[in-house]
């Protein structure tokens, strides 16, 4: 098909290895073709075919064949084969918490993370801000250390990249999957469905590609102490301070249900392949993705009896959220001297929850605990819409200098509309047309906009010295309105009826790169990089204070909910990074090491902390940390049909300088009324969320069964300690202890079809993966026991079986 292949090297930014060893590979605006010879693995990112041993970028990466086999099916799993990466999978109803090389400085939670600028996640050449299914996806990349010198999207700690399979010109092809699987201390069985299509509509310059799946994963959390009618049934039915009660009380007043944090997704991805010549292809894609769950994956930690996989919530706690992506890629070939990429994406991401709101409101002292029957919950849509456009021009001339120069343009436009509620109260009785017993409404709008141009150039000194410098300047803008009622307190209804009120912040500023390596033979390379990593401030989303609030709040005068002028937004961090990398092949490459040593100097902190009026959650800037450590993996295949492969990393991540008033507590702990006290963060203080220690160790072997194969496959992985917050020993958190779970699987693959056994967490280990609030906020608070602290658990064992075959 003349120079179809071409066309295809042109369709992405992407650098590629297969199997799970930590590699250093150059990444520039080409797709990445990958083959082997003599078991070596070789790329064409730079139209030249050179070995991983030419290439100085650290990353990471799991193969199709490698996410199939361990059964990696989004990206709160991937932390288990990727050094230096934390993830806390807080369930179906989030992203998961995710923490690169130590650079969290919040307090972890039970809920996950539906947003983090600390880090960019791609799908394929599109920035976003979902967890997309890993379904019909050739490889997933996960590059450690600034990014922002070759990637419009500047981040802090890294990028993580889905690399997706593209449509085929040439052939119709196709591949079906499903799988049953059952969950310890679940009662159904779980399923998945998915199937992909390629159809080449005209040879060599049409094709059409789609994937289409849906997941149940049944849940494993019940909630025994849901109310029967709010406002009406008595949440704790043996009365104040005592969560003790009669079967003819739980019977009069609560109910229960099972398995709430199941998982229902239905995701589905469809690209257009344009290719008029060798030379020019558009990609046209449109993918969609919607999860519903119904309870959060947490306990509650034993309050009223509560058991392991138990939560003592009052309310049901439901999760719908779902994103629309639309994109179109533009590849060109510009006289075989430069190749131009060119990207534009709309996305949508909309997130709607409900939880219980009854504690927080207690802690408020408004008076609602004189209620008995009092219960309240939350309302919230979030609605995140986001343009941006990046124009790449990469070099392909040839020659001892090599270089990439783009352009970048990305708007973010945020939305939120909020409401707590307080059915069936008798304050709401006195207040005339508030049918849903609004308790307090808000909404806040806010819009980011970032403008960069970047780019690097390569010197080749010598075949085997290479020298790279890159830099990128970037200018942000950020804006903030809204506005917040209390319906209970003679307020509007409806905050659009308020005045609003806001705020604007913006600032510019460059980040650069310096790299080079060096070949010392052809078994060894060793390369080294320092750069600046750079994330950009933002509003909070918080409705400012209305002019002329005080800053220092009048005694008894506290309770509104706003942000005043210093805390309506939050400033820009940065990093600087060193880190010094080797890779080593031995034995005809039958072996392979791979080591990097880090150092992270990190300034500006953004820092989770509480507004001081309403005590509610916002960023702020503080202090600087330090994170320092090393990285290792290996891949051994002392003979053909066996495959030994692990990795190890050591994260020291500290705060190097004390931060006043930056941790809230409730001090004495439980006292109530509440006595909320801030406390100093110090320096030496482990930063949260990651761990110190993390590896994992796993082994394939391949059984030839006539001209099929039978594969067997373990891994078991390791994650060492987290700390819950700054200063967790004196501030009431918790150290999170250490795990180790095992996963395997069977699988007989023939030439199309591909029947596997497997089973995850084999031993069914329970372990706590993050937790919510701090114990400074248990017992009880006027004779009602507090349901705070919640913690978020691993999932149990699953077993199951699935079939694949492609045609």
């Amino acid at each position: 098909m003349k120079k179809c292949s071409k066309v295809r090297l042109k369709l992405m930014v992407a650098t590629a290895i297969t199997g799970t060893a930590a590699v250093a590979t150059p990444a520039v605006a080409q797709e990445v073709a990958t083959t082997t010879t003599s078991d070596a693995i070789v790329v064409t990112a730079t139209r030249r075919a050179t070995t991983l041993m030419d290439t100085p970028i650290n990353i990471t990466a799991l193969s199709s064949e490698e996410l199939e086999r361990q059964q990696v099916a989004d990206i709160r799993d991937i932390a288990d084969f990727t050094p230096g990466m934390t993830i806390s999978d807080t369930g179906p109803g989030s992203t998961g918490t995710i923490v690169l090389r130590g650079l969290r400085a919040s307090d972890v939670g039970d809920g996950g993370s539906i947003f983090d600028n600390a880090m960019g996640i791609y799908l394929g050449e599109v920035p976003m801000y979902y967890d997309f299914k890993f379904l019909d996806i050739d490889r997933v990349e996960t590059l450690l250390g600034p990014q922002g010198t070759l990637y419009g999207l500047g981040t802090l700690a890294g990028a993580i990249r889905y690399i997706p399979k593209r449509p085929n010109l040439d052939q119709f092809e196709g591949e079906v999957h499903g799988g049953l699987s059952m969950k310890a201390h679940a009662d159904d069985v779980g399923f998945e469905a998915d199937g992909v299509i390629n159809i080449p509509i005209m040879r060599d310059h049409i094709a059409f590609r789609s994937a289409t799946g849906y997941t149940y994963d049944p849940g494993f959390i019940d909630y025994p102490l849901l109310v029967q009618e709010p406002g009406i049934s008595i949440p704790q039915p043996g009365g104040p301070n005592n969560p003790n009660y009669s079967p003819e009380q739980y019977d009069a007043n609560l109910y229960r249900r099972d398995n709430l944090n199941y998982e229902r997704t239905i995701t589905t991805r469809n690209q257009l392949l344009v290719a008029p010549n060798d030379d020019l292809s558009f990609n046209f894609t449109y993918a969609f993705q919607q999860t519903k769950t119904e309870g959060s994956s947490s306990n509650s930690a034993g309050v009223m009896g509560t058991g392991l996989y138990e939560n003592a919530s009052r309310f049901a706690e439901p999760v719908d959220r779902y994103a629309h992506l639309a994109s179109l890629e533009v590849n060109a070939n510009i006289a075989d001297v430069v190749d131009l990429v060119a990207t534009a994406a709309y996305t949508v991401s909309v997130f709607k929850d409900s939880a219980d709101v009854t504690d927080l409101l207690l802690d408020l002292d408004y008076g609602y605990e004189n209620y008995p029957a009092f219960a309240g919950f939350t309302d919230s849509e979030r609605v995140r819409k986001q343009h941006n456009v990046e124009v790449r021009f990469v070099s392909t001339h040839g020659g001892p200098v090599s270089w990439v120069l783009g352009g970048f343009f990305n708007k973010d436009d945020y939305q939120s509309d909020y409401a707590e509620m307080l059915p069936n109260h008798p304050w709401s009785d006195s207040i005339q047309n508030n049918p849903e017993s609004l308790e307090y409404v808000n909404y806040t709008s806010s819009k980011v906009e970032e403008k960069a141009v970047f780019g690097e150039a390569t010197l080749q000194i010598i075949p085997q010295w290479q020298v790279t410098a890159g830099a990128r300047y970037f200018d942000y803008t950020s804006e903030i309105s809204g506005a917040v009622t209390l319906p209970m307190y003679d307020g509007p209804l409806s905050p659009y009826d308020v005045d609003p009120s806001g705020g604007t912040g913006g600032q510019d500023g460059w980040v650069w790169k310096f790299n080079t390596s060096l070949d010392i033979s052809d078994e060894l390379m060793i390369y080294g990089t320092y750069s600046k990593g750079y994330r950009i401030g933002g509003p909070n989303r918080l409705v400012p204070c209305p002019e002329g609030t005080p800053t220092v709040p009048v005694p008894g005068n506290n309770q509104g909910v706003c942000a005043l002028p210093n805390e309506v937004q939050y400033g820009p961090d940065q990093t600087k990074n060193l880190e010094i990398g080797t890779r080593l092949e031995l034995f005809d490459r039958r072996l392979n090491l791979n080591l990097a040593y880090f150092h992270i100097d990190w300034d500006g902190i953004q820092v989770a902390s509480s507004s001081t009026y309403g005590v509610t959650g916002i960023t702020i800037n503080g202090g600087s940390a330090l994170s320092e450590g090393f990285e290792a993996s290996f891949q051994a295949r002392p003979i053909p049909q066996l495959s030994i492969r692990g990795s190890f990393s050591y994260v020291d991540a500290h705060l190097t300088e004390d931060v006043e008033d930056i941790i809230l507590v409730n001090d004495p702990p439980g006292q109530y009324p509440t006595s909320l006290a801030k406390l100093d963060a110090l320096s030496g203080d482990r930063l949260p969320g990651s761990a110190k220690h993390s590896g994992s160790l796993g082994a394939t072997y391949t059984l030839p069964v006539g001209s099929d194969d039978l594969v067997l496959n373990w891994t078991a992985t390791y994650r060492g300690n987290v700390v819950s917050r700054l200063g967790w020993d004196r501030a009431y958190g918790t150290l999170i202890p250490s795990y180790t779970v095992h996963r395997a699987s069977v699988s007989y693959e023939m030439a199309d079809v591909t029947f596997t056994l497997y089973a995850n967490n084999i031993f069914d280990k329970y372990a706590v993966v993050s937790v919510a609030n701090d114990l400074s906020r248990t017992g009880y608070n006027s004779g009602v026991q507090l349901r705070y602290y919640r913690q978020a658990v691993l999932n149990p064992r699953t077993v199951g079986i699935e079939a694949r075959m492609k045609f």
